[in-house]
């Protein structure tokens, strides 16, 4: 038990710190990227459709890519970022890529949830672009965007689990090289139990939040 427990804690260690960071980066890109799919739209902020026609066709295009493929496409631009290809900072380049259409789409989802009526009395009153979205747009939204990160965290727990799968590290590199490919029940077991925790603690998490928000806004 002590080995696999050796074994266990940098290894969800190494998780962690996957998910985090790409969470972090997926976001930084993913937000603008919705942000602007939704005020470019008919109607809005700045109707500008042919630059709303492409970043839709861009997001769906990067969300179509299955993401052990597109782990492999990537591989030169992790070398390039990072310096190498294999461990837990490598595989960050590509959960980032592959998470930011999907942060992308659920803010757009979130933002077109905020009540018309307020925005148009928001634009009545003379507020500017930058207010509009800042004290507008993503306040009206947050209950949503934060639901909707939650499911994007979880989802990079499952990628960072494949991404095991070619030397990335964490949960599923251990459940792989030493559950699977050596035979070791005990330590498949407790891998997936392991990611089954961490996937529960997460949702409880992001629940909890937006419980609290939606509280004190009454």
């Amino acid at each position: 038990m002590d080995k696999i427990i050796a074994l266990l804690i940098p290894a969800m260690a190494e998780t962690i710190y996957m998910v985090v960071l790409s969470t972090i980066f997926a976001t930084i890109m993913g937000l603008p990227i919705g942000l602007l799919a939704v005020i470019t739209d008919k109607n809005h902020i700045i109707e500008m459709p042919k630059l709303n026609k492409v970043l839709d066709g861009l997001i769906n295009i990067f969300r179509s890519i299955p993401f052990i493929i597109l782990m492999i496409l990537v591989l030169p631009l992790s070398r390039f970022i990072v310096g190498t290809t294999i461990g837990s900072t490598a595989s960050i380049v590509p959960l980032s890529i592959a998470a930011a259409p999907f942060v992308a789409r659920i803010v757009e989802g979130a933002v077109k949830e905020v009540d018309r009526g307020l925005l148009e009395a928001s634009i009545s009153l003379g507020a500017s672009r930058k207010d509009i979205i800042s004290k507008v747009l993503i306040p009206e939204s947050l209950p949503s965007l934060i639901h909707g990160l939650t499911i994007t965290v979880i989802t990079l727990v499952g990628y960072s689990a494949m991404a095991g799968a070619i030397g990335g590290g964490g949960l599923g590199d251990l459940a792989i090289r030493y559950g699977y490919q050596r035979f070791k029940l005990d330590i498949m077991i407790v891998s997936v139990a392991s990611i089954i925790i961490l996937v529960q603690g997460i949702q409880f998490l992001g629940d909890k939040i937006v419980y609290n928000i939606r509280k004190k806004r009454g």
